[in-house]
């Protein structure tokens, strides 16, 4: 399987290990790519302070927290 979604976040963000847990009930882990957005200046300066974000990659379609699972189911 391929990579089909991106969570960004941050390593110690609960919300973020929240969000992930929250997809793993949706998701095969296969299709999530988790990156932590601390190391790539770009991607802290757009999502400083909206982690956790969920982006679809074929479209850039993106959850931004919070979300539930329903929004997840329709976002798949």
């Amino acid at each position: 399987m391929s990579v089909k979604f991106k969570l960004y976040g941050s390593e110690g963000c609960h919300l973020c290990e929240d969000a992930l847990a929250l997809c793993m009930t949706v998701m095969p882990a296969a299709e999530l790519d988790v990156v932590d957005i601390i190391d790539d200046e770009k991607l802290l300066e757009l999502y400083r302070i909206s982690i956790p974000v969920l982006e679809r990659v074929s479209d850039q379609e993106k959850l931004f927290w919070p979300f539930e699972q329903k929004q997840i189911l329709e976002l798949v």
